[in-house]
């Protein structure tokens, strides 16, 4: 039996909670945020775009499925903590390796349990993401004056330069045990082979093996590649992939897509990508009050006449009116707050969703946006269109 140890929860604004740990000897700052999903928590604590963050999860009890080896999202954990309402001690699924309790010793990640998370849920939904800290400790009002006033504000904050890939490297293996549900994989494997780049902002691993399952051939090169480096790869396609942080900081990224935009090159953006890419068209981004983090958001055209459920995580948006309408269709909204989810150019081989439709949670409803990615690189490559 685990041992467990008081612990705190310290709002920015003043906010207390109290609950327990498995670690004795716990201080963590970070963007405290909320996650809707039912499950998921493994992907989640590897999620580079959870960089700088403290994750609250609103389902009641987490860590019923254990933890495995083939469902993270990069090499190691990003979140600088989670807090649940209670944490699973005897977790049972066939894939289980080790527990979330075992897993989140080992790896030393900050945690805090027995909070009311509806309460809390409530209190961030009204009052916004704030920063939070996790302690063991009875930090006085002092001391917390000084740890908040010590640490950035995610807004203004470059995190991608401090996730993405240091080196070019190919992606040669799926390391899920699962093949993905493709209609079309058989007829996918037969046609020509398709390079795709990708620019790393803090990728997850899914996105690769989705790229991985049909069939093509993958380079990973860093979010600091310039135009040239990245053409040097010869690429069929190319993917911005998604991230942390604040969108508008990255100013050499944003120059470098303006380049890639005037070639035509099929180019898809995925979140922290989708961002990217419009502000390289010219638009502009804000945070959102709480951000969209969960499985089941639905996304939908204007018109509403057809929604997909899809997995978000995100705390900035784009400015649907500071995109250009002559050169861009603003073609899904997310159906909760009428947020700009998805834009199509007019006259080159680009789009972007502000969702991750790797992700699968459990429909498979967003899986078209990788085939048609797949279809576009196909027919540019034959000189088709």
């Amino acid at each position: 039996m685990h041992k467990i140890y008081p612990s705190f929860l310290f709002l920015e604004d003043g906010k207390k909670c109290s609950g327990w740990s498995f670690s004795s000897d716990i201080v963590s700052i970070g963007e405290i945020v909320f996650n809707t999903g039912m499950t998921g928590y493994q992907e989640i604590c590897t999620d580079p775009s959870y960089s700088k963050q403290i994750v609250m999860f609103t389902y009641p009890e987490i860590g019923n499925t254990g933890i495995n080896y083939e469902d993270n999202e990069s090499t190691y954990f990003h979140v600088q903590g989670i807090i649940a309402r209670s944490i699973c001690l005897q977790p049972s699924n066939w894939r289980s390796r080790i527990s979330l309790v075992q897993y989140l010793l080992n790896n030393k990640i900050p945690h805090i349990f027995g909070i009311d998370t509806r309460f809390l849920t409530s209190y961030i939904r009204d009052k916004g993401v704030m920063n939070a800290c996790i302690s063991t400790q009875r930090l006085s009002v002092y001391d917390l004056h000084e740890q908040f006033s010590n640490y950035n504000k995610i807004i203004d904050l470059d995190l991608v330069s401090q996730v993405t890939t240091l080196e070019t490297y190919n992606w040669t293996k799926n390391s899920s045990n699962f093949s993905f549900y493709l209609f079309d994989l058989v007829n996918i494997k037969k046609n020509i082979e398709l390079n795709v780049v990708v620019l790393d902002f803090g990728l997850k691993f899914n996105i690769l093996n989705k790229l991985y399952s049909y069939g093509c051939n993958i380079i990973v090169v860093s979010s600091n590649s310039s135009y040239e480096d990245i053409l040097k790869h010869s690429p069929d396609g190319i993917l911005l992939s998604n991230g942390p942080g604040d969108p508008s900081v990255l100013f050499f990224a944003i120059e470098t897509v303006k380049k890639l935009i005037n070639i035509n090159i099929p180019l898809f953006g995925i979140c922290m990508g989708h961002q990217i890419l419009s502000l390289a068209l010219g638009a502009s981004t804000f945070k959102l009050k709480f951000g969209h983090r969960g499985l089941n958001h639905p996304v939908g055209p204007f018109q509403y006449k057809k929604v997909d459920l899809t997995s978000q995580n995100h705390g900035f948006s784009v400015h649907a009116d500071s995109l250009p309408q002559d050169m861009v269709d603003l073609v899904y909204l997310n159906c909760n707050d009428n947020t700009l989810a998805g834009i199509v150019h007019n006259n080159k081989p680009i789009f972007s969703v502000q969702y991750h439709p790797e992700a699968s949670p459990g429909p498979h409803d967003a899986d078209y946006l990788f085939s048609h990615f797949i279809n576009v690189m196909k027919k540019f490559k034959l000189n088709c269109i």
